[in-house]
């Protein structure tokens, strides 16, 4: 359990922060980078949910992924270690990634099918959710980004953040009415 007393600390006046492990790193740390992505994904669905009052079913969904969330963000600010012991620290779990792919199927087969791409829009939810599906997509390029510099992410994580975007885009169809407030993009409309 985390305890907040105090909410500012001046530890980061000078453009440093601490990752969960205590090492001090620049603000801009590509760790940082990506855990703050995930936060601000997390603050995209916040203002999604806001609007489903009327859908309990996704705002559920919504308000457990929101919860799994602090999980991955505590995930990637605590670099493995390659003698880590299973279930020694909050890492996300191939059991939630499962779960996000359980609830992609379960939402898409009760929509219409698509044949064509889909402006971001159409009730406030839907809107909301296509801003976390880009918000994530960042936050999914920072971690392979830091992955590509040889600092570890788990493969679980990994695999939720591309799963997530994925059930973003599907509940923002869910959220526009199950597909029928939809805004399909025109080829070449305004030529």
């Amino acid at each position: 359990m985390v305890t907040l007393n105090r909410i500012y600390t001046r530890t980061g006046d000078a453009g440093t922060t601490r990752l969960a492990t205590g090492q001090t790193v620049s603000k801009t740390d590509l760790r940082v980078e990506a855990y703050g992505c995930v936060d601000e994904t997390n603050a995209c669905i916040g203002l999604a949910r806001v609007h489903l009052a009327h859908d309990p079913e996704l705002d559920a969904m919504l308000g457990r992924i929101q919860n799994e969330l602090f999980d991955l963000g505590a995930d990637l600010a605590m670099p493995a270690e390659a003698d880590e012991e299973p279930g020694s620290k909050l890492r996300i779990l191939d059991g939630q990634v499962a779960r996000l792919e359980a609830e992609i199927d379960s939402l898409n087969d009760r929509l219409p099918g698509l044949k064509s791409f889909i402006l971001p829009g159409g009730t406030p939810a839907a809107a909301a959710l296509h801003l976390a599906r880009t918000v994530s997509r960042r936050a999914e390029r920072e971690a392979v980004r830091l992955t590509e510099t040889g600092e570890p992410v788990s493969g679980p994580a990994m695999r939720y953040l591309n799963r997530l975007s994925d059930h973003l885009f599907v509940a923002a169809r869910w959220a526009n009415g199950r597909g029928e407030a939809e805004v399909f993009w025109e080829s070449g409309a305004t030529r």
